[in-house]
């Protein structure tokens, strides 16, 4: 939803989220490092009222944006201004820049929005370490193994080493990961994980290590370079095979809708199934929320239940399939005599699995190796060409896709 008129820098929007809340958002200029489009963002809980608060909101921070602007046509902003718009000395705004302790936490937190607010950038080539961080939100040994293969090679083409931290199992430790990653200074950062807010991409920024994210949750909202698979692609090349071996009733177990690759997926089979006069029968649609296994089977049952079940499913991903698969047997139903199912991301399991999976494969190592070199371009002072770029995927067709019973018969 968007509301007011004239031009974005001077009225915002107001965007209404599939979980019910509004997003508020303000141009804020351009990002001096990438010249990108940058936004001052809040969210507002879905409730009561939710609409008026996020007009308040949204003059807030246009009232702020404007500041802002009056601050940087001023002169270039030094750690010094910074440390005299905090009420704190210069020592403390390097110590936070720097992750380093000895700072209470709300003085932090202080010095961290007005960075963030006054967009401030590291003017001196500050020392890094020889290596790449690579930063995940709950570690998947079927993707980051090939993710950190592909890093691993570009990174040890330049000499350096890779790392890697666990956003999630360093937070259920009450770790502060983005500090710990300031404190080692790596030469950039390739962020894979979904759990990456706009704060600690600030902080990442003010310190001068440049970061590429891997298939990012979303449309970015601040300016950070990324590398995706062309899922949409992908949905489609699945749905299109489905409709050659004449399949016209699918279902579709999708991942998190308020995931891009996710929508992307579902969007793309949408628009093949439409485009073959097939269109795709909502009610034979179920979203998951994590891409796992049990979703994969609670789904699966769901659509095998119903008086007219689909003869084919696609699904968000391979473990999803794979839990498709178990729904499949427990029905008493055959793969892929009674139900064809394709996966998307082609793991290995896929081809040990009964019967082999056809699936969608996505490019991981690809994907590590264009981050890195992307983030260590980034690291040489150089300009991106593309803020964003889409490796091909492609189909790959093993035993668990076959005609419908129906086109079989009639054959």
């Amino acid at each position: 939803m968007a509301t007011g008129a004239g031009p974005r820098r001077s009225r915002g929007e107001i965007e209404r989220l599939p979980s019910g809340s509004l997003r508020v958002r303000v141009y804020d200029g351009l990002d001096p490092l990438t010249r990108r489009r940058r936004y001052l963002v809040e969210t507002v809980a879905a409730g009561p009222g939710a609409e008026d608060e996020a007009e308040r909101v949204r003059t807030g921070l246009l009232a702020r944006a404007e500041e802002r602007r009056g601050v940087a046509d001023e002169k270039p902003l030094t750690v010094a201004a910074v440390a005299r718009l905090a009420g704190v000395s210069a020592p403390t705004v390097s110590k936070v820049l720097n992750g380093r302790a000895g700072v209470a936490p709300e003085t932090r937190r202080r010095v961290e929005r007005l960075l963030r607010e006054q967009g401030y950038r590291r003017p001196e080539k500050a020392a890094r370490a020889a290596s790449l961080e690579v930063l995940f939100y709950g570690l998947q040994a079927h993707v980051g193994v090939d993710l950190m293969r592909g890093v691993k090679r570009v990174a040890a083409e330049h000499g350096l080493a890779v790392a890697f931290t666990d956003a999630l199992q360093e937070e259920s430790t009450g770790r502060d990961w983005a500090r710990e990653i300031l404190d080692r200074r790596p030469a950039g950062v390739v962020v894979a994980h979904m759990g990456f807010t706009p704060e600690q991409h600030a902080l990442l920024g003010a310190s001068g290590i440049p970061l590429v994210a891997v298939d990012p949750p979303s449309e970015p909202l601040h300016p950070v370079p990324a590398v995706a698979a062309a899922n949409r692609q992908g949905g489609a090349d699945a749905a299109r095979h489905l409709l050659d071996l004449g399949h016209r009733r699918v279902g579709v177990v999708t991942g998190p809708l308020e995931r891009l690759c996710s929508r992307d997926r579902l969007d793309g089979a949408r628009t093949a199934l439409a485009a073959a006069g097939a269109p795709l029968d909502e009610r034979l649609v179920r979203t998951g929320m994590w891409f796992s296994y049990e979703e994969g089977l609670a789904h699966g049952r769901d659509l095998l239940g119903l008086a007219d079940p689909p003869t084919a499913v696609l699904c968000g991903n391979d473990l999803q399939a794979l839990g498709v698969y178990e729904a499949a047997r427990q029905a008493g139903a055959a793969v892929p005599a009674d139900l064809s199912v394709v996966g998307f991301d082609d793991i290995s399991y896929t081809r040990w699995c009964g019967p082999p999976m056809t699936t969608v494969r996505q490019p991981f190592a690809e994907l590590g190796a264009a981050a890195a070199g992307m983030v260590l371009a980034l690291a040489a002072g150089e300009a991106v060409a593309q803020a964003r770029v889409e490796l091909p995927v492609s189909l790959t067709v093993r035993a668990s896709t076959a005609a419908p019973r129906a086109a079989t018969s009639e054959r």
